[in-house]
C-alpha cells in the first residue's frame, strides 16, 4: 500500500493513495510503503528519483548495507519489534529515506509507532512540517515504545520471581504444571527482551547516523538537541535491557534450582522409605523361606513375635532420621 502525507489548509497531514499520480502533490512530507508490490516501488521511484530498497536488501545485517548515501539521499534501516502484545513478538526491519526533505518509509509489517505518528499528525501539525520532523517523530515514538515494553517486561519478571521465591497457597508444594507454566514465561520474556535489545542497538546505530549527518543538512539546534536527547535515551534503555537480560538469566537459574530442590526431596523420601523398610524386609524374607529346621514357625506366638519385630526394626531408623532432622 502507498500512502503519501501532505500538509493541507487545516494544519494537519491528509493522507492520499495512489500509485498512479502524475506528480507528488505540493508538500509532500512523508511516503509510506506498507507491505509495497513492486507497481508501487516503481511509482515511488518514478516520483522522487529514489531506488526503493528490497526487502533482502533491507534484511542485510552489514551496517554499510543499511545506512549509507546514494544520490544524495539518506538511506537508513533499523530493526523494530512488532506483535511485542502477543505470544509470537518478532523483529522486522524497517528503512526510512530522506530524500529533499521528504520521507520515505518502506516496511514489510505494522509496528505501533507508525500508527500512533499517523494519528497524531492527523490531529495537528506544526507550521513547515517536513520529513525530517516526521523521521524524529518516529524514531521518538519507536523509542518510547521500547521503553514500554521493557517496563511491562520488567513487571512481568518480577511477578515470575515473587511466584518462584514467594509462593502463595497450594503452590509451595510445587506442581510440574505450575513449573512447566513459569519456565515458559521465562522463555518469552527472555525472547520479547534480547529482541528489544536488538532493535535498541540498531536504532542506537541510526541516531548516530542521522547525528553525523545533521551537519550537512543543516537541522536546526532544536532538532540536533532531540538527537542528543534520543542518543542518551537508547543509551540508558539498551543498559536497562541489559540489566532485565541478566535479571532473567538470574530468574531461570533459580527456577531450575528450585525445580532441583523439588527432586532431591522426592529421592530423598523414597531413600528414606527404603531405608525404613528393608529391616522389616529382611526379617519377612527370613521366615519366608520355609526351611524344616527353622524352630521358630513351629511356635504358637511365631507369627506376632515376627511382626513385632517389623514393627520394631521399621520404627528404629524412622526414629533415629528424625533424630537427626533429616526428614
Amino acid at each position: 500500500m502507498l500512502a503519501i502525507f501532505a500538509p493541507d489548509d487545516d494544519a494537519v497531514l491528509r493522507k492520499s493513495w495512489g500509485s498512479d499520480l502524475e506528480r507528488l502533490p505540493e508538500g509532500t512530507a512523508w511516503i509510506d510503503l506498507d507491505r509495497p508490490t513492486a507497481e508501487e516501488d516503481h511509482a515511488v521511484e518514478r516520483l522522487t528519483g529514489v531506488a526503493i530498497p528490497t526487502r533482502e536488501d533491507m534484511q542485510e545485517i552489514e551496517i554499510s548495507s543499511r545506512l549509507y548515501i546514494e544520490n544524495g539521499a539518506r538511506f537508513m534501516t533499523a530493526s523494530l519489534v512488532c506483535a511485542a502484545d502477543s505470544e509470537s513478538p518478532r523483529i522486522s526491519p524497517i528503512t526510512f529515506i530522506l530524500a529533499n526533505r521528504v520521507l520515505i518509509t518502506v516496511r514489510y509489517d505494522s509496528p505501533r509507532p507508525f500508527v500512533l505518528v499517523e494519528n497524531k499528525l492527523a490531529r495537528g501539525i506544526s507550521p513547515g512540517t517536513n520529513g525530517v520532523a516526521i523521521l524524529l517523530e518516529l524514531l521518538d515514538a519507536v523509542i518510547d515504545r521500547a521503553a514500554d515494553i521493557l517496563e511491562r517486561a520488567g513487571a512481568d519478571v518480577d511477578q515470575v520471581s515473587r511466584a518462584i521465591f514467594e509462593p502463595e497457597g497450594s503452590a509451595r508444594t510445587g506442581h510440574p504444571k505450575r513449573y512447566s507454566d513459569i519456565l515458559i514465561a521465562i522463555g518469552r520474556k527472555g525472547d520479547l527482551v534480547s529482541k528489544v535489545r536488538e532493535s535498541l542497538v540498531s536504532i542506537g546505530r541510526l541516531v548516530t547516523f542521522v547525528m553525523t549527518e545533521s551537519d550537512g543538512m543543516k537541522w536546526s539546534k532544536e532538532m540536533r538537541a532531540q538527537l542528543k536527547t534520543m542518543q542518551r535515551d537508547v543509551m540508558s534503555l539498551t543498559d536497562h535491557a541489559s540489566y532485565l537480560s541478566n535479571k532473567i538469566t538470574f530468574v531461570l537459574d533459580a527456577m531450575l534450582g528450585v525445580v532441583n530442590l523439588e527432586q532431591n526431596n522426592i529421592i530423598k523420601l523414597f531413600s528414606v522409605m527404603a531405608v525404613v523398610l528393608m529391616p522389616p524386609t529382611l526379617i519377612a524374607s527370613i521366615y519366608g523361606m520355609n526351611f524344616r529346621a527353622m524352630p521358630e514357625l513351629e511356635w504358637s506366638l511365631g507369627y506376632p513375635m515376627a511382626l513385632v519385630m517389623m514393627l520394631i526394626v521399621a520404627v528404629v531408623p524412622y526414629m533415629f532420621f528424625k533424630w537427626k532432622k533429616w526428614l
